[in-house]
C-alpha cells in the first residue's frame, strides 16, 4: 500500500476528486495549506501599495491506495491537476506499513 500526497492549485480540487473517483479511489483527506516552490510567491498591488505574497494558497490531498492502483491514481492526479503553468504542484508517494480501520479493526488493504 502507498500513501499519495498531492499538493495542487485549489481550483483543481474538483477535477482531481472526479478523476480519482473514476479510477476507483474511494476516499481522500483534503487540507487547505499555504506554501511556495520555484515561483517563490509573487507581488501584488493593494490600494496603491505593493506587497509580497510569500506563501500561496494550495490544497493538499492525501489518499491511501493499493500497489495495483498506484500508477492509475498518479496519472489521474497528473492529468486533472495540470494547467501547464508554474505552481501546478507535486505528488509524493510513501510506503504504508500498516493501516487499521478504527471502527471494525480491519487491517491492511481491507481497511482502505
Amino acid at each position: 500500500m502507498k500513501l499519495i500526497t498531492a499538493i495542487i492549485k485549489p481550483f483543481k480540487l474538483d477535477d482531481v476528486r472526479e478523476a480519482l473517483s473514476e479510477v476507483g479511489v474511494q476516499g481522500m483527506t483534503v487540507t487547505e495549506v499555504k506554501g511556495f516552490g520555484r515561483q517563490k510567491g509573487h507581488t501584488e498591488l493593494y490600494r496603491g501599495a505593493e506587497y509580497v505574497v510569500d506563501f500561496l494558497p494550495k490544497v493538499k490531498i492525501e489518499t491511501a491506495v493499493g500497489d495495483d492502483m498506484l500508477e492509475q491514481a498518479i496519472e489521474a492526479i497528473t492529468k486533472s491537476a495540470n494547467t501547464g503553468k508554474v505552481g501546478d504542484g507535486k505528488i509524493f508517494v510513501t510506503a504504508l506499513d500498516e493501516v487499521v480501520r478504527i471502527r471494525t479493526g480491519e487491517t491492511g488493504a481491507e481497511a482502505v
